[in-house]
């Protein structure tokens, strides 16, 4: 470690000092508390017991689970190591778990109880995994997590730089497969410091985890308020009456959601009557109606943002009511320039790619270098995102470019192609276009618009149960529109473009 690096393990090390009696994690599930300090004694003892089970700078630790003590200390103890935490989405299907695990190829892989036969089952085809473990105290088939605690907690030292990986975020499949995004330390640490300078993070707040700790999002506000010496207090997964209940016993002052978390929240406190009022800011994405009904239950202020993986979370930034509909100003130390297909910069109010760099861009994909020598063109970062400047700087997100269009049902990522991929293994299917439609519930919905095989017939509920039986259900569609006219282009490929404008209207 250099003079002039901080890592996450660094950031450990000073909140120990700094705020070392206050409360830094509360369990909810199991009413378990950890001040700061007891945080660092327990990374201490899960970096000696890994390092003394083989785990070196570099090495890839799995984890498929649901948010707990165990899985925030994991990440310490990685970051002490200067090993490279490899979080998956436990909503995935068994292939889709197994493709991500072994596109990295971790050392140790740490899955719940409840995700350990998935897991048992691609033991096959994970050959550079060493052990497996359980990721919490209650046991399962895997070794004991304990057994990594029983030690006197001094491991050897490691040289980590702020440019070191940190984390290895699978992002939606493009081109058929996932790619994974590699964030350093300085990259989480400079999230941190724009959220909780942009927030005004002190050690008095507190911030209800209920985004999973695979998601950036979700490890972002971890770091956040453990960075501020706020409290963490974790849901193991979202549930809106035992999020009410912590907002109001925990005073619970912030949190990050996605449709339609936030909506679920003011309907239970609606039914409840439990005080949600401590509850000052809100970020993410929601629907206008919800974040006016939340600034106007709570007198909180709703934070819209963009950004993604690749960006650490964030790169753009501000107050819903500056803007009404726009994602915000540029972050302190992020730039944005929108351009054209040839890179040139478009001015403002014309549509152009987002491209970013700053210190918060991710440091590539992961054993991918073509796609990182594409995505890094020019020296910025393309997100493959549209949006376009007002004259007053606040940006407005315009979609996706065409050889990346996205979905985002509930602040998911969910590619077209994907989906596509997996209709078309149904044996009645002919043709298909999957694309995002309004969605009342989830801000955008998944929609198939199908074409049959002569003689077939299908029940679109049919439909997207098959999907969901092949990838994760949050990928499956919403909606499912069956034609008989199908419309192509002059090379026989579907009119995309076409279709969605006939079929693409709210549901």
């Amino acid at each position: 470690m250099g003079l002039y690096d901080f890592t996450f393990y660094d950031l450990i090390i000073r909140n120990a000092v700094c705020f070392k009696g206050n409360d830094a994690w509360f369990e909810a599930d199991e009413n378990r508390t950890l001040t700061f300090l007891q945080y660092k004694e327990k990374v201490d003892y899960l970096a000696c017991g890994l390092q003394k089970s083989g785990i070196k700078k570099g090495d890839r630790i799995g984890v498929v689970g649901k948010n707990s003590l165990e899985y925030f200390l994991l990440y310490g103890a990685a970051a002490a190591l200067g090993a490279i935490m490899l979080p998956n989405n436990w909503r995935l299907s068994a292939e889709e778990v197994g493709f991500n695990l072994n596109d990295c190829e971790p050392k140790l892989v740490f899955a719940d109880k409840e995700f350990q036969e998935l897991v048992q089952g691609l033991k096959a085809k994970l050959p550079s995994v060493e052990n497996f473990y359980n990721l919490s105290p209650e046991g399962g088939s895997f070794l004991a997590f304990d057994s990594l605690m029983d030690n006197p907690g001094d491991f050897d030292q490691t040289d980590v730089s702020s440019d070191d990986g940190f984390v290895i975020i699978h992002t939606a499949a493009v081109a058929g497969r996932p790619r994974g995004a590699l964030l350093c330390h300085g990259n989480v640490v400079c999230a941190d410091m724009h959220f909780d300078y942009l927030f005004n993070v002190i050690p008095e707040d507190v911030h209800l985890n209920l985004l999973p700790l695979f998601h950036i999002a979700g490890l972002i506000m971890a770091t956040t308020s453990f960075h501020a010496g706020a409290l963490n207090v974790n849901m193991s997964k979202f549930d809106a009456t035992r999020a009410v209940e912590l907002i109001e016993e925990k005073k619970v002052s912030m949190l990050f959601t996605f449709s339609p978390i936030l909506s679920s929240i003011l309907e239970q406190n609606e039914k409840t009557g439990k005080g949600i009022k401590s509850l000052r800011l809100s970020a993410g994405l929601d629907t206008p109606e919800t974040i006016e009904k939340y600034q106007q239950l709570t007198g909180g202020t709703f934070y819209s943002i963009y950004g993604q993986t690749e960006t650490t979370c964030v790169a753009t930034y501000g107050a819903y009511n500056d803007r009404p509909g726009s994602a915000g100003k540029m972050l302190p130390l992020t730039l944005l320039r929108l351009v054209d297909d040839y890179d040139h910069p478009v001015p403002a109010g014309q549509v152009g790619e987002i491209t970013v760099k700053g210190p918060m861009v991710f440091k590539g994909y992961w054993n991918l270098s073509e796609d990182n020598e594409y995505t890094f063109r020019n020296g910025w970062h393309h997100s493959g995102d549209l949006g376009r400047f007002d004259e007053d700087g606040f940006l407005w997100y315009a979609g996706r470019k065409a050889e990346k269009e996205l979905i985002k049902p509930g602040g998911e990522n969910v590619y077209p192609a994907e989906v596509e991929k997996a209709i078309m293994e149904h044996p009645a299917i002919e043709k298909t276009v999957v694309f995002g439609v309004p969605d009342p519930k989830w801000k955008e919905g998944i929609k198939a618009v199908c074409q049959l095989k002569e003689g077939q017939s299908l029940e679109p509920k049919e439909l997207i149960e098959f999907v969901g039986s092949r990838i994760a259900r949050y990928k499956k569609p919403q909606y499912v529109e069956f034609i008989t006219d199908f419309p192509l282009l002059e090379d026989g490929s579907a009119d995309r473009a076409k279709i969605k404008e006939l079929y693409g209207g709210e549901q």
